[in-house]
């Protein structure tokens, strides 16, 4: 796994100069497919939030980020494929997940019901992974972003609906 530092050096030799902040890494999606399905909409400029939970920060140790952090989010081999800025986190319950938060989120047909359904699958996944129970109450870390730079290795076509 690639440093942080190692990380910033290979977006720095494209160009790209980081503003001050905390610089973190991340990943979107739990497969291949659909980290490249919501990298493209972020790169086209759909996406501009994503939803975790709580209990996957808790059991990586991982600090939430926050507003101001700089994130290089890799593609599914590991390489920098964007550089977003956190401009807002709430952590609420799974069933307090905002309309105006999961259009946000850009996927599917940006409805609220779309958002429930595709995220409890993949919060069943995780929670599966973590030893947990998906809940209505389980909390969601709502992380909203702008997106600073669009690296060589960013999926540049949206293929399709995200489930």
């Amino acid at each position: 796994m690639s440093t942080i530092e190692d990380l910033v050096a290979e977006v720095e030799r494209e160009g790209f100069v980081f503003p001050p902040g905390r610089i973190t890494r991340g990943e979107f999606g739990d497969s291949k497919e659909l980290s490249t399905r919501l990298l493209s909409l972020i790169h086209d400029g759909g996406k501009r939030a994503t939803a975790g939970l709580l209990w996957d920060f808790e059991a990586e140790a991982e600090p939430l980020p926050a507003p101001g952090d700089i994130e290089i989010a890799l593609n599914h081999a590991g390489r920098p494929a964007v550089v977003l800025r956190i401009t807002a986190v709430e952590v609420v319950p799974y069933e307090e997940v905002t309309a105006e938060f999961a259009a946000k989120e850009g996927e599917g047909d940006l409805s609220l019901t779309y958002w429930r359904e595709a995220h409890w699958d993949f919060f069943s996944r995780l929670c599966k992974r973590l030893d947990r129970k998906p809940s209505a109450s389980m909390p969601v870390v709502c992380t909203s972003f702008e997106v600073l730079h669009r690296c060589r290795d960013c999926p540049r076509e949206a293929p399709g609906a995200v489930t």
